[in-house]
């Protein structure tokens, strides 16, 4: 009986390209155990401990000067982009948490377990290169946000929104696993490599389109694009405050980063072959989400149907499919996050123990009240409306000009048209904090001038954070979006 090979590995594997997603797996193991000892009522000791691991990995997790690869794994730098956004801004979703879970009746340890397993399942998306790998990431992610989102337990909302996420999810997945059986019977394999050259001179195939489409849907589910949309508004507003954070911001750019990786730099046909269906998608995406977003008077559900718009603006880099368009697509991501996390900081700020402020009514009297919060909520208003010179206008005229460039110019002018419609809503938020009288309130004075609230000191960092991310992004937008086209320089390709 001949003995099994001593070597297992890949050939040509390097152990480096893996080292960013074992340790972020390690830490989620670590505060797993940590917060099983820790006392409760010091708990939050907890939330600084996944704070630090998430910034380690960040810095220990950049991509070395050349690309290496563990089999499906490569760490170049695109994903070494990706992971430091994913873990920077899961820092500043914890860094909120801290001064409201309880708020929002978030009384279990796992949270931040749970929520370190889903930044590791998503950094695994934005290095995966085999569909498979890629697969396995994106439901590492998502189980762990199904639990999260249900993990106000005494709130039927709560309870409800993790159910819908699951079953919608799952289907979702059939519809990706049956796209990648297709390719794979088309390529012979799930690596990204061989989908590349499925495009021959007479281009690809029913079976190839088909299972391209699938694949797409299943991404359409996770980036929230229409008609894949319909779960985002009611799991948004169920979900603890903190959970809905971390969706907007955290699961949609790990799932564009996957939706990059495979369909832009691995599969550059499928922006031909599907360019339509991908234009039509990208048109109703915006527009559906500025429709819906403006009958809100739910601020959860406003900016649920606000994420819906961006991913529709997101989505026209899809369409372009160049080099520029998915640069200024990684910008875009990293301004939309800064711009959301300080607009659901600030929201929670304002909520105590059985009054959330999830209104727009909530927020009037805020500016006389709060008016640093007002002011940080302004910009962050002003920065996703895309008024200069906010992060939110610079990334609007990256990707904007990038898809004009590639000869887009209907796309275009829908795309500005949404923008100056979602004006409408966003200044509404504003009118609300400055000018509405908080006295004139309906229900038991539930404004914000009628809230007495203990002092929050991490959750007011946060916003400090989030609101001179936005500035500094726009004034000085250069850095950033050097760095992006500098990710995608590494990808074979691009």
């Amino acid at each position: 009986m001949n003995p099994l090979p001593l070597n297992l590995l890949p050939p040509g594997a390097d152990y480096a390209a893996v080292m960013p997603l074992l340790w972020a797996f390690a830490a989620a193991v670590l505060v797993l155990i940590a917060e099983m000892f820790w006392p409760y009522r010091s708990r939050r000791g907890v939330g600084w401990l996944t704070i630090a691991a998430l910034l380690a990995i960040a810095v220990l997790g950049r991509a070395p000067s050349e690309a290496v690869y563990f089999g499906p794994i490569a760490l170049d730098g695109f994903s070494g982009w990706c992971n430091g956004l994913l873990c920077l801004v899961a820092a500043l979703s914890v860094l909120m948490s801290l001064d409201t879970l309880e708020v929002n009746g978030v009384t279990r340890g796992e949270y931040y377990p749970l929520l370190l397993f889903a930044v590791a399942g998503g950094m695994v998306m934005a290095a995966a290169t085999d569909l498979v790998v890629m697969f396995l990431g994106l439901e590492t992610m998502s189980m762990a946000v199904y639990v999260l989102a249900g993990m106000a337990k005494a709130r039927r909302r709560s309870n409800e929104a993790s159910l819908k996420y699951f079953l919608l999810g799952a289907f979702a997945s059939a519809f990706m696993l049956y796209g990648i059986a297709l390719l794979y019977s088309q390529a012979g394999s799930t690596d990204l490599a061989a989908m590349a050259g499925l495009a021959g001179e007479g281009g690809t195939s029913a079976v190839t389109r088909l299972g391209a489409a699938l694949l797409l849907v299943g991404f359409g589910f996770k980036i929230a694009a229409v008609p894949f949309h319909l779960w985002a508004p009611d799991v948004y507003e169920g979900a603890p405050s903190p959970v809905t954070a971390f969706m907007a911001t955290v699961v949609k750019a790990a799932a564009f980063a996957a939706l990059l990786r495979s369909v832009l730099l691995a599969m550059p046909w499928v922006a031909g072959e599907l360019q339509t269906p991908l234009w039509v998608a990208a048109a109703a995406t915006m527009t559906v989400g500025n429709l819906a977003a403006l009958r809100q008077r739910s601020l959860k559900r406003m900016l649920a149907f606000s994420s819906v718009a961006h991913t529709g603006y997101l989505a026209m880099a899809v369409v372009a499919g160049t080099s520029e368009a998915a640069a200024a697509l990684l910008f875009y991501l990293a301004a939309y996050a800064a711009m959301n996390l300080g607009a659901f900081a600030v929201m929670m700020l304002l909520a105590d123990r059985g009054r959330p402020a999830e209104n727009i009514s909530d927020l009037a009297g805020l500016g006389r009240a709060r008016p640093l919060a007002a002011l940080a909520m302004t910009v962050c208003m002003l920065s996703l409306t895309g008024i200069p010179p906010l992060g939110g206008f610079v990334a609007k005229v990256s990707l904007f000009g990038a898809v004009l460039d590639a000869g887009f110019y209907t796309l275009v002018v829908v795309a500005v048209l949404n923008s100056v419609l979602s004006a409408a809503y966003y200044l509404g938020v504003i009118r609300a904090m400055y000018f509405d009288d908080a006295d004139s309130v309906a229900a038991g004075g539930a404004s914000a001038a009628s809230r007495v609230l203990p002092s929050r000191p991490a959750l007011t960092v946060s916003i400090l954070l989030a609101a001179v991310a936005v500035v500094l992004i726009g004034l000085s937008p250069s850095p950033l979006l050097g760095s992006s086209l500098r990710a995608l320089a590494s990808v074979a390709g691009f």
